[in-house]
């Protein structure tokens, strides 16, 4: 898929950078995982969990760390050599990295997890939902569950530059999920590169239904007033996200998501 191929070269710009960003900040902190995920988390000991898009390991290491025994999956081949550098020079055991497209792994890999773990900027880089979600029921074991945290839908119809002086201008269409192309990468771990990228829209629906269909039964949906990555202007929450406080209990930024495979 030719949009597939533009992602991951542009995620290919990033890989050294996001290791070297990464490595420091896990030499300091334990878990780079934010406060809304260790607490809805909660223990993960001996679990075994497969971390979709996982980059170049950092958050795979932090599930390591609290005693999962962890596979990070993601289609950028640095990704996976500095996801696996990474984890070596820090002496993570319980860890292992594959290199594969989502799109493809359910024909690639037929092992089973207790949880499906995708977190934070990931559903907008995904073309077909309802093979990302078939994808998770494969990988899951009877009664596993998937756990997904990212950018809620209503956020993203907003004008970005508009919402830092405190408005809300209607930009992108809720109900059209048009591929939408851009031209620069990264800027939250590194700075931003040069590079087209093609991103998608979606609504609740377009996530909960494809999960339904695949036979998982939805168990949680949160919803908080606070996003894991400063879009501009936003304050600290000290819990890993951010926030403007003249949105405070007033729209959704990101929501959380919990689903159990029942067979």
């Amino acid at each position: 898929m030719k949009e597939t191929e533009i992602n991951k070269q542009a995620w290919g710009l990033l890989a050294k950078e996001h290791y070297e960003h990464y490595k420091k900040q896990l030499m300091e902190n334990e878990s780079l995982l934010s406060g809304i995920i260790e607490d809805e988390l909660g223990d993960i000991s001996g679990k075994s969990i497969i971390h979709l898009q996982c980059n170049t390991g950092a958050d795979s290491i932090s599930l390591a760390r609290k005693g999962a025994f962890v596979t990070g999956v993601d289609f950028v081949s640095d990704n996976i050599l500095y996801a696996k550098k990474l984890s070596q020079e820090l002496g993570i055991q319980n860890i292992d990295f594959i290199e594969s497209d989502i799109m493809e792994l359910k024909e690639k890999h037929n092992k089973k997890y207790d949880m499906v773990f995708t977190t934070e900027g990931v559903l907008c880089w995904i073309p077909d939902l309802n093979k990302w979600a078939e994808t998770i029921a494969h990988l899951l074991k009877d009664n596993g569950e998937l756990y997904l945290l990212d950018s809620h839908p209503f956020f993203f119809i907003f004008n970005e530059e508009k919402l830092k002086e405190n408005k809300l201008e209607v930009k992108y269409p809720y109900f059209i999920r048009n591929t939408e192309y851009g031209n620069t990468i990264g800027g939250y771990a590194c700075d931003p590169k040069k590079a087209e990228t093609c991103e998608w829209m979606y609504k609740v629906s377009d996530i909960i239904n494809p999960l339904a269909k695949a036979g998982l039964t939805i168990e949680s949906f949160n919803e908080y007033d606070s996003l894991y990555f400063n879009v501009g202007g936003m304050e600290n929450c000290n819990n890993g996200h951010c926030h403007y406080t003249f949105f405070d209990k007033k729209i959704p930024f990101t929501f959380s998501l919990r689903a159990r495979l029942k067979i």
